[in-house]
Order: structure tokens, then C-alpha cells, then sequence
């Protein structure tokens, strides 16, 4: 098998991703610092063609070196806002139609694997350390949870948000 070569992956040009159809997916970040993370964020939003990504609270903005260094581009190609309250996001996003569902480890949580979309999705990903805060989870129409099996709590934000947007991606599109 040979691996292809950039040129042979039809990849979309940043004007044509603008202009193509988006998949019915959203991603909020709740207060999520890394730099890293959040152009992880941007390039795994890309990747899967969501319609917006939310910066709220002390998200970091594009700009900075250390984002580009890991968004490769997807900053320019993402439709982004920032909003100051993540909570606000989340309400103003239920107006417009979206089911709003936090990816976090709570009561209660539906296993990712089982979720079934009802329609146009937001996924909440929070704060390295501590999440997303309890009154955005308690404002959020669902928690959906990833199933873990090994030893450690937790999965690093960008690598959960790949797992998430591949899923519901698959789910929102019926691409299998």
C-alpha cells in the first residue's frame, strides 16, 4: 500500500470549506487555557466540517504561535466567536434550535456510543483541570460520556473532542 501524497487528498481550499456545507455540529470550550487545546479544537473541527466553534470565558483567541503551531491553518478556515459566559452560549444556542450537550464524567451521563442526536448538536468540552463548570452542565440538554478503561480519570480535551466529533459526525451525517 502507498501512502498518498498531500496533493492527492483532495483537500478542500480554505475558500471552498467556506462555502461548503457544514455539518450540523457546534463546539463550545468552557474556559479551556491550552493554547494547544484549543487549536487542536479548530483543526479537529475542520477535519469533520462543524459549523462554528464558541470560545468562551478565558478561552485563548486565535493569534497566538503556539495555536497556529497546532491548528495548521484551521483558524482561518473555522468560523469562530468569542463569548464572555459560557452559559449564555449555551442558552442562546438552545434559542436557535441546537441540542446542547455537555462531554463530561457526571450522574446520570449517557454513554457516547448510545447518544443519538436529535438534530443540530453542540458539544461543550471545559477546562483542562476542572471541566466544564456545574452551571453549564446543569444547563446543558444532555451529558454524554466516554467510556474510559483503563486506569486514569480523565482524557486530555482535544483528544476527547476527536473521539466526540468523530461520532457524532458519523451520527449527524450517517457517513459510516
Amino acid at each position: 500500500m502507498r501512502k498518498l501524497r498531500n496533493n492527492e487528498l483532495g483537500r478542500l481550499s480554505t475558500e471552498d470549506f467556506k462555502n461548503s456545507e457544514k455539518t450540523p455540529l457546534i463546539i463550545v470550550a468552557d474556559n479551556v487555557r491550552s493554547f494547544h487545546n484549543v487549536g487542536s479544537l479548530f483543526r479537529t473541527a475542520d477535519c469533520f466540517r462543524a459549523a462554528h466553534i464558541y470560545l468562551c470565558g478565558l478561552t485563548p483567541t486565535p493569534g497566538s504561535a503556539d495555536m497556529q503551531k497546532t491548528a495548521l491553518g484551521a483558524t482561518d478556515s473555522m468560523d469562530w466567536t468569542h463569548v464572555e459566559h459560557t452559559l449564555d452560549c449555551v442558552k442562546a444556542l438552545q434559542q436557535e434550535g441546537y441540542e446542547v450537550v455537555a462531554i463530561e464524567q457526571a450522574e446520570g451521563s449517557l454513554d457516547l456510543r448510545e447518544f443519538e442526536p436529535k438534530g443540530p448538536t453542540a458539544l461543550v468540552f471545559g477546562h483542562e483541570v476542572i471541566g466544564i463548570a456545574q452551571e453549564v452542565v446543569d444547563a446543558c440538554d444532555a451529558v454524554i460520556e466516554i467510556a474510559q478503561f483503563g486506569t486514569k480519570h480523565s482524557l486530555n480535551v482535544s483528544v476527547s473532542a476527536g473521539i466526540a466529533m468523530f461520532e457524532l459526525h458519523r451520527k449527524l451525517t450517517g457517513k459510516h
